[in-house]
């Protein structure tokens, strides 16, 4: 009896990614209707924005108000769409010590996320790019770091562990890259600088922390320049997200539609927006053939 080898995670293909390609490039995604939009479009990296859960599952700000429950549910949904699509998803604080780190870690693993990261700021947290910010010492934020490190090699994952530091605009420049440099040291594989506020930074800060590779989170107007991944590759950045990427125009687009119908009676919707255009997009194809393959012929006049 022959059997197929298993195709490797998404957290291994994701590592193979960060050695073979120059620039990975994952748009924020904030559902699974978003998620779906990006595949259809054919990128091949996603990463599921906190600021963007908490706005769509809570309807709060990203204030640390959402849960490991939480985060952990939509990042399994997200992941799970295409396993062979590496997720990468926030995972705030590790929403505790180290014991809670070590518990984020192996649910995250366990719904098949391929990377995820942890930040330095106080439980109570904020987006980053937001004002305010407080962080913990460099020791509480390395201990997170070595949490997750050391539950990843007692699972056997692949799962990559970006350390993040919200310290550029409290602590400054070389707070940020002291405190980097020690997540690195308790088993950080990427690096996350929040904040980054002009070219330069940007250049140095991927210098010194060479040869690990530097994830540049791309807000548009927040504190961080508008940068395309070529230009964020020419920085000498590795990887690129953009967190407001279907959000942004989500916002846009759905309450143009609310205002056109509250004030003329119709959504305005385009006429090749069909049903059965919203299903096909969202996995209709895969229903049938799952279906089909069963024997069965439930959908054959879909």
């Amino acid at each position: 009896m022959s059997s197929k080898e298993a195709p490797p995670s998404a957290a291994a293909k994701l590592r193979q990614m960060l050695k073979k390609k120059d620039m990975i490039v994952a748009p924020g995604v904030y559902d699974g209707f978003s998620a779906r939009i990006a595949l259809e479009v054919g990128f091949d990296c996603l990463y599921m924005t906190g600021a963007g859960t908490v706005a769509s599952k809570l309807g709060q700000p990203d204030l640390g108000l959402a849960t490991l429950n939480d985060m952990r549910e939509h990042a399994e949904m997200l992941a799970n769409l295409d396993p062979s699509v590496p997720l990468i998803a926030d995972a705030d604080t590790g929403y505790g010590g180290p014991n809670m780190v070590a518990r984020t870690v192996a649910q995250y693993h366990r719904s098949g996320v391929a990377a995820l990261h942890i930040e330095d700021q106080i439980q109570t947290k904020r987006c980053g790019h937001l004002g305010g910010k407080a962080v913990v010492d460099v020791d509480t934020f390395a201990q997170r770091i070595g949490a997750a490190y050391q539950t990843r090699r007692r699972l056997g994952s692949d799962i990559v562990i970006i350390a993040r530091t919200d310290a550029l605009q409290t602590h400054g420049f070389d707070e940020a890259m002291r405190r980097l440099q020690a997540a690195v040291q308790a088993g950080a594989d990427v690096a996350f600088l929040e904040g980054v506020t002009t070219a330069d930074e940007a250049r140095e800060a991927c210098r010194l922390l060479a040869p690990v590779p530097v994830l540049l989170n791309m807000v548009e107007h927040g504190a961080t320049p508008s940068w395309t991944p070529a230009e964020a590759k020419a920085l000498g950045f590795k990887m690129i997200i953009f967190p407001f990427a279907s959000i942004g125009p989500a916002y846009k687009a759905i309450k143009d539609g609310f205002v056109k119908l509250k004030e003329e009676g119709r959504t305005g919707v385009g006429g090749d927006f069909t049903p059965k255009k919203l299903f096909t997009v969202v996995g209709l194809e895969q229903a049938i053939k799952v279906d089909a393959e069963a024997g069965g012929s439930l959908y054959d006049k879909v």
